[in-house]
């Protein structure tokens, strides 16, 4: 994330030497160029991020290392220059998001929206997005506006634990009589060495984690801190800086296109950009009229590079909102031209007319902890804002459905045996602002971890009094959005409902969703003995997969694999053909098009196999009852987005709480059909 540190200028010095760099805003401005075209054209990450990470350990361990060679480090001042220079730009562009999200973003996003500018504000957005990578649910959702604010918030914990561990390091340097440069290289080389590894691993096993997790990034600035304390200690001919200048220059733009940096950072690909970065920096000033820093240093980049920040802040915005508007998924080349335009006006707006007057006007300086009382003060309408979009949206969003909704029949409009049928002309439920959360399930289960073994959560609902029989439902999210259908069921009639969910990992003896994941491996490994341990009356589970366009439904081997398991201990089988899955999303296409819109449908043929793929299948075995609600879900040649007044989709593939809940009665009676109950 560019940030509007300056260059520096001359002043005295302590380790680290501190002289007028205009080549770094050239070097931010190639960055920040980068980052944007990328993200707007290319839909790819450029490696940019990194850069600026880079050049903020560069400039701010040089600060603080000077600082603290003159004595101890000033923290009240230091924090309240960083507020000064943070807060204007990026408030004002959160105040524009959620100003613009209540007008322009369909509703089933606003409480993602809402979520994220609010840890956008205080600086946490990427631990949000850390916590989403992990939760199965959230990975659906959609690019939020503020995405890009998890670069930020890794900023503004750097420059808060940044002076910190310097004092620290200049405190035990005094005290042991060692030199300063000295001390805080060696800890910055341990952070660097520590963090990288980390970087290295946690992107091995959980990519999506490694990429918004603080801890792999410290090396980042480690580096750029390492490359402030050394500077000046390389002494290069100047031939060889003409061409590690350019050298710096070339590998900075072809990285993006060479990596997939958006799949493979941050590890040891995120060397590449970072050590781009360091290399131009060590070519410098060359005073050369070939040099890569001529070009660097020439007032156009300089320009774009003052813009950086706010450039940085505003063309995710424009970029998905425009997007929303035009209801597209690209852009286009005259599109791209359009948001980086807009990206650029609004940039340059809040350059000249929010950072600088502010940065250099006496506001937050006239008292001790002005700046603090500034930052207060700009934070608040940011947090009014959206406490109050949180407020209206939770109250807008209270719904749930009710069985006997003659206007909403849902599945039971598709069901011979149901006098309910479509009432034209009805409102569609669930609102729009209720679909991301319409999950099912029972609230009031209790759950424990397996003495099998801890990665199997083991939940349980029980009904008053003793249980007339004993389900579990066991397998990935598919399942259990099926718990809203069983709950009605389980409640009429005295059912207990134990569940093991994992998100995609379906019950099998093998890894089908993740090809070899151990994870999933080892919880169904877990889940099938807590099954045999628990013998319950019955077992619910899916039937098959890769129900999407450009596949073909299966049943696994798997999945059999399992059902014969528990055939031999004599436990029934209730095997649910899964339900398809439309490759977009129905709500979204439903809200910009209208329930009756061809594109929003897809033919039935491309989805559901005829017949279903365990059909006549000689090894499955006598305990299995399959149940096939594809008639529900679709029509006789289409998946439609809506059934009965009510949606069927939540995303591109879960079902919501509300339809399955109109599916209970046609699955109590199957279901007790199937078991003989």
């Amino acid at each position: 994330m560019p940030t509007t540190d300056a260059p520096a200028s001359p002043a005295p010095t302590t380790g680290a030497v501190r002289r007028y760099r205009p080549e770094l805003q050239g070097l931010r401005a190639v960055a920040v160029v980068l980052v944007v075209s990328y993200h707007v054209w290319l839909g790819r990450v450029s490696g940019g991020v990194d850069v600026f990470f880079l050049i903020s350990g560069f400039l701010l361990t040089g600060q603080l290392v000077r600082a603290a060679g003159r004595g101890p480090i000033a923290f009240r001042p230091l924090w309240g220059r960083m507020i000064k220079r943070l807060f204007p730009a990026a408030l004002t562009v959160l105040l524009g998001v959620l100003v613009l999200g209540m007008v322009l973003l369909p509703e089933d996003r606003w409480f993602q929206t809402i979520g994220e500018v609010f840890a956008s504000a205080l600086y946490v957005e990427n631990w949000r997005l850390a916590a989403d990578s992990v939760d199965y649910f959230a990975q659906h959702n959609t690019a939020s506006v503020v995405q890009h604010f998890w670069s930020l918030s890794i900023q503004g914990q750097f420059y808060v634990a940044w002076p910190l561990l310097i004092a620290l390091v200049a405190m035990l340097a005094t005290r042991l009589r060692r030199s300063l440069t000295a001390s805080v290289a060696v800890v910055l080389a341990v952070l660097f060495a520590g963090s990288l590894a980390y970087s290295v691993h946690l992107t091995a096993v959980n990519q999506p984690l490694a990429y918004f997790h603080s801890a792999t990034r410290i090396w980042e600035f480690a580096f750029g801190g390492l490359l402030a304390l050394v500077l000046d200690r390389v002494v290069l001919p100047r031939l060889a800086r003409i061409v590690l200048g350019w050298v710096g220059v070339a590998a900075l733009i072809t990285c993006g296109l060479v990596l997939d940096v958006g799949e493979v950072f941050p590890g040891w690909a995120a060397l590449w950009p970072t050590t781009a970065a360091a290399l131009v920096i060590l070519a410098g000033a060359t005073g050369s009229a070939v040099a890569a820093d001529r070009l660097l240093a020439s007032k156009p980049l300089e320009y774009v590079g003052n813009l950086s920040y706010a450039l940085y802040l505003w063309h995710w915005p424009v970029l998905v909102l425009y997007l929303v508007a035009r209801h597209r998924e690209v852009v286009g080349p005259l599109g791209g031209a359009v948001v980086i335009g807009t990206s650029v006006l609004l940039a340059a707006a809040t350059h000249h007319f929010v950072e600088q007057p502010l940065r250099t006007s006496r506001v937050g300086e006239r008292t001790r902890w002005g700046a603090y009382r500034f930052g207060v003060l700009a934070l608040l309408p940011v947090l009014v804002v959206t406490l109050g979009w949180q407020v209206a949206s939770t109250k807008k969003a209270g719904f749930s459905i009710a069985l006997d909704d003659d206007d909403h029949p849902g599945a039971l409009a598709r069901d011979p045996d149901s006098p309910k049928k479509t009432v034209p002309g009805k409102d569609v439920v669930p609102p729009m602002i209720a679909v991301p959360n319409d999950w099912g399930g029972f609230a009031d289960a209790g759950c424990v971890r397996s003495r099998f073994d801890e990665i199997l959560e083991v939940c349980t609902w029980r009904p008053a009094g003793t249980p007339s029989k004993r389900l579990v439902a066991v397998g990935d999210s598919h399942v259990q959005q099926y718990l809203a259908a069983l709950k009605p069921a389980a409640e009429k009639n005295g059912y207990q409902v134990t569940f093991m969910l994992k998100g995609a990992c379906p019950f099998s003896t093998t890894s089908d969703a993740m090809p070899g994941d151990p994870g999933c491996l080892a919880w169904n490994a877990a889940a099938q003995r807590e099954i045999l341990d628990q013998r319950p009356d019955a077992v619910v589970t899916l039937s098959t997969r890769d129900v999407r366009p450009g596949l073909t439904e299966q049943t696994p081997q798997g999945f059999v694999d399992q059902w014969r398991v528990l055939d031999r201990a004599g436990i029934p089988v209730v095997a649910l053909r899964d339900n398809p899955r439309m490759g977009f999303s129905p709500p979204a296409c439903v809200e910009a098009h209208g329930v009756k819109a061809p594109e929003c449908s897809v033919p039935r043929a491309t989805l559901l196999a005829d017949p279903p793929p365990y059909d006549g299948r000689a090894d499955i075995p006598a305990n299995v009852s399959f149940l096939d609600f594809g008639d529900y879900f679709c029509g006789r040649s289409s998946c439609r987005p809506v059934v009965g007044n009510v949606l069927v989709y939540m995303d591109d593939n879960h079902v919501t709480a509300s339809f399955m809940a109109t599916l209970s009665p046609v699955l109590e009676k199957a279901m007790v059909a199937a078991l003989g109950w």
